[in-house]
């Protein structure tokens, strides 16, 4: 193998660990997280050292070691894990990033002296004496850049253990608990750990750990705990008060408690560190083992019955199911070979229909296993959009830091399968839709709390199947789009004239016109224009389409409606004048003839056709595409009602339908050119080549004429 493809597998494996090491972080910052997730970060980030290693990228490896030595801290128990540190790990983690993004050549190598000092400093207990971070909201009211520090760590762990802190060193008299799990107390899911937290709420201060316990490796049983741990407990927490927390796993558990008056505590409270977790294995394997030692055990895999979450993040590394890297020019060949297949098996199935030999049972098996294969083939380039979605939170706190926002992202469905190419397309046209929603969609929080809302604002993700396709939904909470606004800047780009009449969902679109924008002035964020018709164009080139509902003072939601595979599609074969098309089987509710009486004319040759008591528009195929041929009496035609994301329900007249089978999407944009309502083209059984209805297209300018 060549040093260049070894290393572009050492990329991939970068991108992975990066995956997984911002879905822990995030895990605890959501609180989230479980016992492993700081095992699956430190392992994340430990793989990354060793390959940078390897592969000489010496700034990277340097600058891991350090990231690694504060998460190795962390998950020993020497550092407590709280949203302070969280946010240390989380800006580490983006320069982490960056270095990553350097060694692939896409970009400068960055500075992290800074971040480096903060990491050192956290390792070694000591507050920095020149680091700051930047607060820009606190900046924008004209305050000083606050000073991080060790102290800051501390002061995370809440008012509770703060106050217990407090009391600890006013009072004399206190509850001295000895806890110890026995045997059993790690079955059936039991996690000591959460009882422990409990404890701390009450203001219980954490003294000591005896090991005394644990056996030898060789004798190790990592389901059973050894454990125990001494905590004091302030007078004003009542013994039942200790008990209650217990009273579950009593039979599992000695709990020793008394009550104890000495001055020892002040000098015991200095040395307290927070308890290691009770269900890591092997925590600490041997009594004073080398660094290297503790380091191998904690890492391994957990065999514990403690239940994960269904997404954890540790799923991404260390996961039981086996994996094969394949390239991706042989998967792709896989795919293509899967629909020239299917075209075959097309085109047999023609001759043997046209011979009177068309329900012969190898004929339906071949169809059977023809369409398993293809779905197979299609599973294997589906892709979770977990892989786009993880990269939204660091654009978030990036926006939040440039425009001095409060944001509260929300991710919904970010398993949600797709195929490959459309996961890798997307990436862009998200980005901008994010950037959008916070630079123009949520007000500053001055606006905001005047308005009488949140200061912090609302951004929502989400991704869902929905009729054989998937919406990608990028919603806010802030002051909608500004229509009044948008129609004065399209008048003076000369977009538009200036007695144009314009419904409110036409004035919309007008923010995805080529070179428009509504900011005042040109930032890095936005002002050139170059943001809205990016995502249009992105996405239509997908065979996608983008819609936008906007309410004023509420917010507004850009849905992207995408192909789940760019490959083949299950249609319906209809005829129109002398001409074959095919229309995507997912937007089809029904066909039917109609009677006279269910039709009703507006007048200017538009008909409406009567549903069950609704009316929707119907939209003639053949005058659409100037089909002169084509039948132009509804009742003598084919009436097929359809439903699209961005307009509902409405009509396509065709002449007449043919069959309906799979069929192989073949690009019109690479092989010819964009054609209007038209996208793809596909091979029939018989040779013939039929073009593939853009549903969407159609139905909207349908929609549009009705209202103008």
């Amino acid at each position: 193998m060549q040093f260049d493809e070894i290393q572009e597998i050492f990329f991939q494996e970068c991108e992975e660990g990066l995956a997984a090491a911002e879905a822990g972080l995030l895990a605890y910052k959501n609180c989230k997280e479980d016992c492993e997730t700081i095992n699956t970060i430190f392992r994340a980030i430990h793989s990354i050292k060793g390959g940078s290693g390897a592969f000489g990228f010496d700034a990277l490896q340097a600058y891991t070691h350090n990231f690694e030595t504060v998460l190795d801290l962390a998950r020993s128990g020497d550092l407590l894990i709280t949203p302070a540190l969280i946010d240390v790990l989380l800006r580490a983690f983006d320069m982490l990033s960056d270095h990553v993004t350097a060694i692939r050549g896409e970009g400068d190598a960055p500075d992290d002296k800074e971040v480096t000092d903060i990491l050192k400093a956290t390792a070694e207990g000591r507050p920095p004496e020149i680091v700051a971070i930047e607060d820009p909201a606190s900046k924008q009211a004209g305050s000083t850049d606050l000073a991080f520090s060790f102290d800051d760590l501390m002061k995370s762990l809440g008012e509770a253990e703060v106050t217990a802190i407090g009391e600890h060193s006013s009072a004399s008299s206190q509850w001295s608990l000895e806890v110890r799990p026995g045997k059993g107390a790690l079955a059936n899911g039991g996690e000591p750990m959460l009882l422990i937290r409990e404890l701390l709420q009450l203001g219980a201060i954490f003294l000591d750990t005896d090991v005394s316990a644990i056996p030898t490796l060789d004798a190790y049983d990592p389901e059973e705990a050894y454990l125990g741990w001494t905590f004091t407990v302030p007078m004003r927490v009542t013994e039942a008060e200790v008990r209650d927390i217990f009273e579950f796993v009593l039979d599992s558990c000695d709990l020793h408690i008394e009550r104890r008056d000495d001055e020892q505590h002040d000098t015991e409270l200095h040395r307290s560190v927070a308890p290691p977790v009770a269900a890591e294995p092997a925590p600490v394997p041997m009594p004073q083992p080398p660094a290297t030692t503790v380091a191998e055990v904690v890492s391994a895999p957990s065999p514990q019955p403690v239940a994960q979450p269904a997404q954890n993040a540790s799923q991404s590394i260390g996961s039981g199911s086996q994996t094969i890297r394949v390239d991706l020019e042989k998967l792709d060949r896989l795919v293509n070979l899967v629909g020239e297949l299917v075209i075959t098996q097309a085109m047999l199935a023609q001759k043997l229909s046209v011979n009177g030999l068309a329900s012969l049972n190898e004929l339906t098996d071949l169809d059977q296993l023809t369409r398993e294969l293809q779905d197979s083939a299609m599973s294997i380039r589906a892709q979770p959009i977990k892989s786009v979605f993880s990269r939204v939170p660091r654009i978030v706190r990036e926006l939040e830091q440039q425009t001095g926002k409060q944001v509260i992202l929300q991710v919904e469905g970010e398993m949600t399968e797709l195929d490959k190419t459309v996961v890798e397309r997307i990436g862009d046209p998200l980005t901008h839709l994010i950037r959008n929603a916070i630079d123009h969609g949520l007000e500053s929080p001055d606006a905001r709390i005047a308005a009488g809302k949140p200061a912090a604002g609302v951004v929502r993700l989400s991704a869902e199947h929905r009729g054989g396709r998937i919406l990608i939904c990028v919603s806010d909470d802030g002051a909608g789009i500004n229509r009044e606004r948008v129609r004065q800047k399209a008048i003076e780009r000369g977009l538009i004239a200036a007695d144009t009449v314009m419904a409110d969902e036409e004035i919309d679109n007008l923010i995805m016109a080529a070179g428009f924008s509504t900011a005042e002035a040109v930032s890095n964020i936005s002002g050139r224009g170059v943001g809205m018709d990016v995502v249009r164009s992105n996405v239509e080139a997908l065979g996608g389409r983008i819609s936008i509902q906007s309410r004023p003072g509420q917010g507004s939601t850009f849905t992207l409606a995408l192909p789940l595979t760019l490959a083949i599609l299950d249609g319906m074969i209809v005829s129109v004048g002398a001409q074959t098309y095919i229309i995507p089987l997912t937007h089809i509710v029904e066909s039917l003839r109609p009677q006279a009486s269910e039709l009703k004319s507006i007048g200017n040759g538009r008909q409406m056709l009567n549903v069950r008591g609704t009316f929707l528009p119907i939209e003639s195929v053949g005058t659409r595409l100037g089909i002169d041929s084509s039948t132009q009496d509804p009742t003598k035609a084919v009436l097929i009602v359809v439903e699209t994301d961005s307009c509902g329900q409405s009509v396509l007249m065709v002449d007449a339908i043919l069959d309906q089978r799979q069929v192989v999407i073949k690009s019109l944009e690479t092989n010819y050119r964009p054609v209007d309502s038209l996208s793809g083209a596909t091979i029939l059984g018989d040779g013939r080549v039929a073009l593939i209805l853009d549903v969407e297209a159609l139905t909207s300018q349908s929609t549009r004429r009705l209202a103008a």
